[in-house]
């Protein structure tokens, strides 16, 4: 399967047994297919994607994100944005890297990929690659997963 920058996956159930992060938004019971995650890729392992869950639970992401712009101004772990004519809140605070193997399928919705707007598109990425240049140089208490962790035991498992 061809990972596509922008694009958004669902990811496999033995991702999440693979990686014992409690802090993993991890698939939903029931067989259904959620969350899906917006992806973009790794600037220095080519193998790595990243994922940022996305949810509609905009009353407690919007209550969240105002509380940190009170506080601090400037919020990049949360950003919010259309996905087919609904807002939603993308999770940057949850995202993780994975590999192609983990990913179980892309999300299409009447025969056409989901997407997000360019505009948008830049502006996530821009968020995500902010904060995890901010995790690597060890303030990692902005993200939720311990995405370093993640990525080492990824990288060791590739080789």
């Amino acid at each position: 399967m061809k990972v596509e920058q922008g694009k958004f996956y669902f990811i496999k159930d033995e991702f999440f047994e693979f990686i014992k992060d409690k802090e993993l938004c991890k698939n939903k019971e029931n067989g259904n297919k959620r969350p899906c995650f917006y992806c973009f890729n790794d600037k220095k392992y080519e193998n790595l994607i990243w994922f940022i869950p996305i949810s509609s639970k905009l009353e407690k992401y919007e209550k969240i994100y105002n509380k940190k712009i009170e506080r601090t101004r400037v919020v990049d772990t949360i950003a919010f944005g259309y996905v087919e004519g609904e807002k939603k809140a993308f999770l940057i605070q949850n995202m993780f890297p994975t590999t192609e193997q983990y990913i179980m399928q892309k999300y299409i919705k009447q025969n056409r990929d989901v997407i997000v707007n360019e505009k948008f598109n830049k502006e996530i990425q821009m968020k995500a690659n902010k904060v995890l240049n901010l995790v690597e140089k060890g303030y990692n208490k902005i993200v939720f997963p311990d995405i370093i962790s993640i990525k080492n035991q990824l990288l060791k498992n590739k080789n």
